[in-house]
Protein backbone atom coordinates (compact mmCIF):
# COMPACT_ATOMS: atom_id res chain seq x y z
CA UNK A 1 0.00 0.00 0.00
CA UNK A 2 1.06 3.29 -1.07
CA UNK A 3 3.42 2.15 -3.50
CA UNK A 4 4.85 4.57 -6.45
CA UNK A 5 3.54 3.53 -9.73
CA UNK A 6 4.57 5.00 -13.07
CA UNK A 7 2.09 5.08 -15.50
CA UNK A 8 4.04 7.09 -18.64
CA UNK A 9 7.18 9.48 -18.70
CA UNK A 10 6.24 11.89 -16.30
CA UNK A 11 2.99 10.46 -15.05
CA UNK A 12 2.77 8.80 -11.73
CA UNK A 13 0.16 7.45 -9.39
CA UNK A 14 -0.01 6.13 -5.84
CA UNK A 15 -1.64 2.32 -4.95
CA UNK A 16 -3.46 3.34 -2.10
CA UNK A 17 -7.62 3.13 -1.12
CA UNK A 18 -8.12 6.13 -3.08
CA UNK A 19 -5.08 6.39 -5.88
CA UNK A 20 -3.49 9.62 -5.73
CA UNK A 21 -1.79 10.75 -8.84
CA UNK A 22 1.65 13.05 -9.36
CA UNK A 23 2.55 14.91 -12.22
CA UNK A 24 6.09 16.02 -12.66
CA UNK A 25 6.10 19.37 -14.08
CA UNK A 26 9.98 19.00 -13.98
CA UNK A 27 12.85 17.01 -12.75
CA UNK A 28 12.11 18.27 -9.14
CA UNK A 29 8.93 20.04 -9.00
CA UNK A 30 5.48 17.69 -9.31
CA UNK A 31 1.92 18.26 -8.48
CA UNK A 32 -0.01 15.81 -6.58
CA UNK A 33 -3.55 15.17 -7.46
CA UNK A 34 -5.61 14.18 -4.02
CA UNK A 35 -3.55 13.97 -0.90
CA UNK A 36 -5.43 10.78 1.00
CA UNK A 37 -7.74 10.56 4.10
CA UNK A 38 -5.55 12.12 6.75
CA UNK A 39 -2.22 13.07 7.97
CA UNK A 40 -0.65 9.70 7.84
CA UNK A 41 -1.72 9.46 4.31
CA UNK A 42 -0.15 12.93 3.95
CA UNK A 43 3.34 11.47 6.06
CA UNK A 44 3.38 8.29 3.24
CA UNK A 45 3.06 11.09 0.38
CA UNK A 46 6.03 13.05 1.63
CA UNK A 47 8.31 9.83 2.17
CA UNK A 48 7.42 9.08 -1.33
CA UNK A 49 8.46 12.00 -2.25
CA UNK A 50 11.56 12.71 -0.29
CA UNK A 51 12.30 9.59 -1.57
CA UNK A 52 12.57 10.34 -5.42
CA UNK A 53 14.39 13.83 -4.67
CA UNK A 54 11.02 15.73 -5.61
CA UNK A 55 9.64 18.86 -4.57
CA UNK A 56 5.58 19.05 -4.39
CA UNK A 57 5.04 22.41 -5.82
CA UNK A 58 0.83 22.43 -5.30
CA UNK A 59 -1.88 19.97 -4.14
CA UNK A 60 -4.81 19.28 -6.72
CA UNK A 61 -7.70 18.10 -4.91
CA UNK A 62 -10.32 16.37 -7.79
CA UNK A 63 -13.68 17.32 -5.00
CA UNK A 64 -13.92 17.81 -1.12
CA UNK A 65 -14.54 14.09 -0.10
CA UNK A 66 -12.16 13.49 3.43
CA UNK A 67 -10.57 10.62 1.27
CA UNK A 68 -9.28 12.67 -1.36
CA UNK A 69 -8.18 15.56 0.45
CA UNK A 70 -7.27 14.48 4.34
CA UNK A 71 -3.68 14.78 3.78
CA UNK A 72 -3.46 18.28 2.22
CA UNK A 73 -3.22 20.02 6.34
CA UNK A 74 -0.29 17.72 7.07
CA UNK A 75 1.49 18.58 3.70
CA UNK A 76 0.84 22.21 4.01
CA UNK A 77 1.89 22.75 7.46
CA UNK A 78 5.44 20.64 6.28
CA UNK A 79 5.98 21.58 2.53
CA UNK A 80 3.97 24.70 2.25
CA UNK A 81 2.46 23.54 -1.13
CA UNK A 82 -1.01 25.64 -1.97
CA UNK A 83 -3.73 23.71 -2.44
CA UNK A 84 -6.66 23.77 -5.29
CA UNK A 85 -10.00 22.59 -6.11
CA UNK A 86 -12.57 23.06 -8.16
CA UNK A 87 -15.93 25.78 -7.29
CA UNK A 88 -17.64 24.61 -4.51
CA UNK A 89 -15.13 22.39 -3.45
CA UNK A 90 -12.55 24.34 -3.12
CA UNK A 91 -14.67 25.98 0.08
CA UNK A 92 -15.63 22.75 1.60
CA UNK A 93 -11.71 21.78 1.68
CA UNK A 94 -11.07 24.96 3.47
CA UNK A 95 -14.17 24.01 5.84
CA UNK A 96 -14.30 20.59 5.93
CA UNK A 97 -17.11 20.62 8.86
CA UNK A 98 -20.07 21.66 5.48
CA UNK A 99 -19.56 17.68 4.30
CA UNK A 100 -21.03 15.94 7.35
CA UNK A 101 -23.22 19.06 8.03
CA UNK A 102 -24.28 18.51 4.27
CA UNK A 103 -24.63 14.63 4.15
CA UNK A 104 -26.64 14.93 7.24
CA UNK A 105 -28.89 17.92 7.02
CA UNK A 106 -27.78 19.13 10.07
CA UNK A 107 -25.09 19.90 12.33
CA UNK A 108 -23.32 16.63 12.63
CA UNK A 109 -22.96 14.54 15.93
CA UNK A 110 -20.11 13.24 17.43
CA UNK A 111 -19.87 10.17 15.43
CA UNK A 112 -20.31 11.62 12.29
CA UNK A 113 -17.36 14.10 13.42
CA UNK A 114 -14.73 11.05 12.35
CA UNK A 115 -11.39 11.08 9.40
CA UNK A 116 -14.16 9.50 7.06
CA UNK A 117 -16.59 12.24 6.81
CA UNK A 118 -14.58 15.57 8.28
CA UNK A 119 -11.03 16.40 7.09
CA UNK A 120 -8.70 18.73 8.89
CA UNK A 121 -8.98 22.03 7.47
CA UNK A 122 -6.62 23.05 4.63
CA UNK A 123 -6.39 26.70 2.74
CA UNK A 124 -7.62 26.19 -0.36
CA UNK A 125 -8.41 28.14 -3.56
CA UNK A 126 -10.40 28.28 -6.29
CA UNK A 127 -8.50 25.54 -9.00
CA UNK A 128 -9.20 27.27 -12.99
CA UNK A 129 -7.76 27.45 -15.81
CA UNK A 130 -6.24 29.72 -15.20
CA UNK A 131 -3.48 28.98 -12.44
CA UNK A 132 -4.00 24.97 -13.35
CA UNK A 133 -0.29 23.86 -13.87
CA UNK A 134 1.35 23.61 -17.06
CA UNK A 135 0.70 19.92 -18.78
CA UNK A 136 -2.28 18.93 -17.09
CA UNK A 137 -6.33 19.43 -18.66
CA UNK A 138 -9.11 19.74 -16.27
CA UNK A 139 -12.21 18.25 -17.12
CA UNK A 140 -15.44 18.85 -15.08
CA UNK A 141 -16.50 15.66 -14.19
CA UNK A 142 -20.05 16.38 -11.80
CA UNK A 143 -22.31 13.83 -10.21
CA UNK A 144 -20.76 12.10 -7.27
CA UNK A 145 -19.76 15.55 -5.44
CA UNK A 146 -20.47 19.34 -6.66
CA UNK A 147 -17.76 20.49 -8.69
CA UNK A 148 -15.45 17.53 -9.14
CA UNK A 149 -13.28 17.21 -11.78
CA UNK A 150 -10.66 15.17 -13.35
CA UNK A 151 -7.27 15.67 -15.08
CA UNK A 152 -5.40 14.78 -17.97
CA UNK A 153 -1.61 14.62 -18.19
CA UNK A 154 -0.04 15.17 -21.36
CA UNK A 155 1.18 12.03 -21.53
CA UNK A 156 -2.50 10.96 -22.12
CA UNK A 157 -3.13 9.62 -18.70
CA UNK A 158 -6.62 10.64 -17.03
CA UNK A 159 -7.12 10.67 -13.40
CA UNK A 160 -10.97 10.32 -12.97
CA UNK A 161 -11.69 10.87 -9.33
CA UNK A 162 -14.53 9.64 -8.05
CA UNK A 163 -17.28 9.31 -11.09
CA UNK A 164 -16.98 5.62 -11.41
CA UNK A 165 -16.38 2.87 -8.82
CA UNK A 166 -14.87 -0.65 -9.18
CA UNK A 167 -16.85 -3.61 -9.99
CA UNK A 168 -16.06 -5.15 -6.11
CA UNK A 169 -17.24 -2.13 -5.01
CA UNK A 170 -20.19 -2.09 -6.61
CA UNK A 171 -21.05 -5.24 -6.31
CA UNK A 172 -20.39 -4.94 -2.41
CA UNK A 173 -22.04 -1.91 -1.74
CA UNK A 174 -24.44 -1.19 -4.54
CA UNK A 175 -25.73 2.30 -3.73
CA UNK A 176 -21.97 3.96 -3.29
CA UNK A 177 -22.63 8.49 -2.91
CA UNK A 178 -24.07 10.45 -5.63
CA UNK A 179 -24.97 13.97 -5.23
CA UNK A 180 -26.64 14.61 -8.72
CA UNK A 181 -27.98 11.68 -10.27
CA UNK A 182 -28.48 13.37 -13.84
CA UNK A 183 -24.97 14.57 -13.98
CA UNK A 184 -23.85 11.31 -12.45
CA UNK A 185 -25.14 9.83 -15.86
CA UNK A 186 -23.98 12.51 -17.77
CA UNK A 187 -20.30 12.44 -16.82
CA UNK A 188 -20.66 8.66 -17.71
CA UNK A 189 -21.69 9.07 -21.15
CA UNK A 190 -18.42 12.07 -21.19
CA UNK A 191 -15.86 9.58 -19.52
CA UNK A 192 -16.95 6.81 -22.24
CA UNK A 193 -16.43 9.29 -25.14
CA UNK A 194 -12.57 10.42 -23.80
CA UNK A 195 -9.16 9.78 -25.47
CA UNK A 196 -6.37 8.48 -23.99
CA UNK A 197 -3.63 6.14 -22.87
CA UNK A 198 -4.62 4.98 -19.94
CA UNK A 199 -7.94 5.95 -16.82
CA UNK A 200 -6.92 5.93 -13.38
CA UNK A 201 -10.07 6.21 -10.92
CA UNK A 202 -9.60 6.62 -7.42
CA UNK A 203 -11.52 3.73 -6.60
CA UNK A 204 -10.78 0.60 -9.73
CA UNK A 205 -7.56 -0.31 -10.79
CA UNK A 206 -6.02 1.64 -14.00
CA UNK A 207 -7.55 0.53 -17.26
CA UNK A 208 -6.69 1.12 -21.20
CA UNK A 209 -10.70 0.97 -21.88
CA UNK A 210 -12.73 2.85 -19.36
CA UNK A 211 -16.20 1.91 -21.16
CA UNK A 212 -17.20 -1.37 -19.57
CA UNK A 213 -16.88 -0.05 -15.74
CA UNK A 214 -18.71 2.73 -16.57
CA UNK A 215 -21.30 0.78 -18.23
CA UNK A 216 -21.35 -1.45 -15.19
CA UNK A 217 -21.90 1.99 -13.02
CA UNK A 218 -24.53 3.24 -15.11
CA UNK A 219 -26.70 -0.34 -14.77
CA UNK A 220 -26.32 -0.09 -10.99
CA UNK A 221 -27.79 3.27 -11.52
CA UNK A 222 -30.72 1.92 -13.17
CA UNK A 223 -30.76 -0.85 -11.42
CA UNK A 224 -31.25 1.31 -8.19
CA UNK A 225 -34.21 3.87 -9.74
CA UNK A 226 -36.26 0.70 -10.42
CA UNK A 227 -35.99 -0.73 -6.84
CA UNK A 228 -36.99 2.84 -5.91
CA UNK A 229 -39.95 2.70 -8.44
CA UNK A 230 -41.09 -0.74 -7.46
CA UNK A 231 -40.82 0.14 -3.06
CA UNK A 232 -42.82 3.38 -3.87
CA UNK A 233 -45.77 1.18 -5.59
CA UNK A 234 -47.59 2.32 -2.41
CA UNK A 235 -46.65 5.97 -1.09
CA UNK A 236 -43.96 5.73 1.47
CA UNK A 237 -41.73 8.84 3.38
CA UNK A 238 -37.62 8.58 2.63
CA UNK A 239 -36.99 7.11 5.86
CA UNK A 240 -39.07 3.28 4.49
CA UNK A 241 -37.30 3.77 1.38
CA UNK A 242 -34.09 3.46 3.08
CA UNK A 243 -34.86 1.07 4.90
CA UNK A 244 -36.37 -1.37 2.49
CA UNK A 245 -33.05 0.12 0.15
CA UNK A 246 -30.83 -1.78 2.94
CA UNK A 247 -33.10 -4.64 3.86
CA UNK A 248 -32.57 -5.46 0.04
CA UNK A 249 -28.89 -5.12 -0.35
CA UNK A 250 -28.42 -6.15 3.27
CA UNK A 251 -26.38 -3.25 3.79
CA UNK A 252 -25.01 -2.69 7.50
CA UNK A 253 -26.48 0.68 9.30
CA UNK A 254 -24.17 2.77 10.98
CA UNK A 255 -24.33 6.35 11.43
CA UNK A 256 -21.73 6.57 7.80
CA UNK A 257 -23.61 4.79 6.19
CA UNK A 258 -27.08 6.00 7.17
CA UNK A 259 -25.86 9.77 6.07
CA UNK A 260 -24.08 8.38 2.77
CA UNK A 261 -26.42 5.91 1.47
CA UNK A 262 -29.34 8.22 2.85
CA UNK A 263 -28.42 11.31 1.01
CA UNK A 264 -27.60 9.18 -2.20
CA UNK A 265 -31.21 7.63 -1.90
CA UNK A 266 -32.79 11.55 -1.22
CA UNK A 267 -30.80 12.30 -4.49
CA UNK A 268 -32.76 9.69 -6.05
CA UNK A 269 -35.68 10.65 -5.09
CA UNK A 270 -34.96 14.10 -6.33
CA UNK A 271 -34.10 12.70 -10.38
CA UNK A 272 -37.15 10.83 -10.64
CA UNK A 273 -39.55 13.33 -9.08
CA UNK A 274 -37.92 16.04 -11.76
CA UNK A 275 -38.38 13.04 -14.52
CA UNK A 276 -42.05 12.29 -13.26
CA UNK A 277 -41.76 9.19 -12.66
CA UNK A 278 -42.57 9.62 -9.07
CA UNK A 279 -44.86 11.99 -7.52
CA UNK A 280 -44.58 14.13 -3.92
CA UNK A 281 -47.23 14.89 -1.43
CA UNK A 282 -47.99 16.01 2.07
CA UNK A 283 -49.89 14.07 4.38
CA UNK A 284 -50.38 13.26 8.26
CA UNK A 285 -47.29 15.26 8.35
CA UNK A 286 -44.85 13.57 6.31
CA UNK A 287 -43.89 14.22 2.88
CA UNK A 288 -44.46 10.56 0.93
CA UNK A 289 -43.59 9.60 -2.65
CA UNK A 290 -45.16 7.18 -5.10
CA UNK A 291 -44.39 6.03 -8.73
CA UNK A 292 -46.57 7.31 -11.06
Amino acid sequence: MYELNQAAPRTYYIQCPAKMGIWKLNDIDVVLIDSGNDKDAGRKVQKLLDAQGWRLACILNTHANADHNGGNALLQQRLGAPALAPGIDAAITSHPILEPAFLYGGYPCKALRNKFLLAQPSKCDPLTEENLPEGLEMLPLPGHFFDMCGFRTADGVWFLADCLSGANIVEKYHVNFIYDVAAYLDTLDKVCRLDGDLFIPAHAEPVEDIRPLAELNRAKVLEICGLILEVCREPLCSEDILQKVFQYYQLTMDFNQYVLVGSTIRSYLSYLLDKGQLSAEFADGKLLWRAV
